[in-house]
């Protein structure tokens, strides 16, 4: 069986393959829809198929987790992924496509909650910080390169979707190697069912403004990578072109990831979010008036990205500060429901959007969205650090 270092790097292979999955499979399917006719509501209402699954998933995870240990979620998970990967190119159907994106939304939720569960359960205190930290790089590289698989529609429409499962079931087939490994007695105790309803409440209350974030990444992302490339279709970019930029966003949270998260720790968290919602703003407002230039596209994108790209991690440890350890567990699920709910409503408001204000930069939606949070961030003064 692999050794606890070997097994560390198989967990952060699954989770950069399944930001990979992620990365390809919303503007490759953005652009077949919109080449296909399919009005930009509907292809943004269809892009929350996989946030959907997110959010499903989410509420039924730690109890099979207690029971069955980290290993067992991460296979199914894993498995859910590639089989619905691979039946992509049997049926063109929006209802049998849609279900599909709900599948892999529920297989990724299962690979991120045991991946990071057993990261973080598993990690000693004093390494616990840089092995989330690669965590989130390597989700980075793999939603950074996914895009670049829509250039292979030029070759098969097919070919994207049976070239990334094969490469999830490579890289899930590791897994085997691993021995499995159950949550401690303490956790499970402390993410006991009996009163998850009044945990999710007092988490609510206490720490509303850092769930924020997570809300902003999800909107961030989703609406980037299923309506932009509808957008920049229609404005004139090509295909090439689009598959190209996209990736600029998450390639500029992978720089940044590992210095803005130390800088938070000097600084506080709540004031690096300050400074990155406010320089983001900036980035998509110049997007908004450079948005037929590719070079500025580019560069916007990237600048973007190294800006608002560590909004989730932020927003997870800024819980974390917040929050105490018997709340931590419903605080983790919190943090990704409300990075569902705003992968859901980002596409289908940027669709809507769209579709009635089509002389309208696309841009200003996630600049209105950035500038609610900044401003919810700013006014939420007090925020009481309970444990560090």
């Amino acid at each position: 069986m692999a050794s606890e270092q070997t097994r560390f790097w198989i967990l952060i292979s699954l989770v950069s393959i399944s930001g990979f999955s992620q990365g390809m499979i919303l503007p490759l399917l953005a652009i077949i829809l919109e080449q296909s006719g399919i009005a930009s509501s509907v292809n943004g209402l269809h892009a929350t198929g996989l946030y959907i699954g997110v959010l499903l998933a989410s509420p039924f995870m730690e109890k099979p987790m207690r029971k069955y240990g980290f290993k067992p979620i991460i296979v199914v998970g894993g498995m859910l992924v590639f089989i619905s990967l691979a039946l992509f190119p049997l049926w063109q159907s929006l209802w049998f496509w849609f279900i599909l994106r709900v599948t892999i939304g529920i297989g990724d939720n299962m690979l991120h909650f045991g991946t990071q569960t057993w990261i973080t359960t598993t990690s000693a205190k004093e390494s616990r910080g840089r092995n989330i930290a690669f965590y989130g790089l390597f989700f980075g590289v793999g939603f950074t390169l996914g895009p670049l698989m829509t250039r292979l529609l030029e070759i098969s429409q097919a070919l994207p979707f049976l070239l990334s499962a094969g490469l999830s079931m490579l890289v899930w087939s590791s897994m085997f190697f691993v021995r499995n490994k159950f949550p401690e007695k303490d956790e499970i105790n402390a993410s006991s069912t009996s009163s998850s309803l009044g945990r999710f409440i007092k988490t609510g209350k206490i720490a509303w403004v850092a769930l924020l974030p997570a809300f902003g990444y999800g909107f961030l992302e989703a609406t980037l990578h299923s309506i932009f490339p509808v957008y920049g279709l229609r404005i004139g970019h090509d295909v090439e072109m689009l598959s190209i930029i996209i990736p600029c966003f998450a390639a500029g949270s992978v720089i940044t990831q590992i210095p803005l998260g130390m800088l938070s720790d000097r600084l506080g968290r709540r004031n690096i979010l300050l400074a990155v919602l406010t320089f983001g703003i900036f980035c998509f407002l110049a997007a908004a008036s450079l948005e037929h230039s590719v070079v500025a596209l580019f560069i916007t994108f990237t600048l973007a990205g190294m800006f608002t790209g560590s909004l989730f991690s932020l927003s997870i440890t800024f819980l974390a500060d917040i929050l105490p350890p018997s709340l931590l567990p419903a605080g983790n699920l919190m943090t990704g429901i409300a990075f569902s709910i705003g992968s859901i409503s980002g596409p289908y408001l940027g669709g809507l959007f769209l579709e009635y204000f089509p002389g309208v930069s696309f841009f200003y939606v996630i600049v209105f969205m950035l500038l609610l949070i900044l401003t919810a961030t700013y006014v939420k003064k007090n925020v009481e650090i309970q444990y560090s």
